[in-house]
């Protein structure tokens, strides 16, 4: 059961000029330590921290409109696992939130795509619900 939507298209330049303006003020304010340790290693850093911050964007609207405002950036943080692959760790209100669109009796399941051709960088969630233990809820 899909129980959100979310996707943003964000300009690696627009990002690199916040960057450029604002520094480190603007990244400790959008991005984990983590995140910026990941973006600060990469060639392509501004190109990182765009799908990371159109990543932030999608999630918020996959999210829905209730309790929004509250979520902070940092607590929207993207991990990557061994192989690279995207995914989110959320806390704070944003867990709340999550927990909060997640039907009694089954799990949240969040799926990221980051992608980028430049000057473009982008971004797609889908939030969905499963039942505890099983992957694929269509065989059920």
């Amino acid at each position: 059961m899909i129980l959100g939507i979310g996707s943003d298209l964000v300009d690696i330049t627009r990002i690199q000029k916040s960057i450029d303006r604002f520094g480190d003020r603007f990244l400790e304010r959008i991005f984990t330590e983590r995140e910026r340790a990941r973006a600060d290693a990469k060639a392509n850093r501004a190109a990182v921290y765009a799908k990371r911050f159109a990543a932030k964007e999608a999630i918020w609207k996959a999210l829905g409109e209730e309790d929004r405002p509250g979520i902070q950036w940092r607590e929207l943080e993207v991990v990557n696992d061994a192989s690279g692959k995207p995914s989110f760790e959320l806390s704070g209100v944003a867990a709340s939130r999550l927990e909060a669109i997640t039907p009694a009796g089954l799990v949240a399941r969040v799926d990221l795509s980051l992608t980028d051709e430049p000057p473009m960088a982008q971004a797609f969630v889908v939030i969905s619900a499963e039942t505890p233990g099983i992957r694929d809820n269509s065989v059920i």
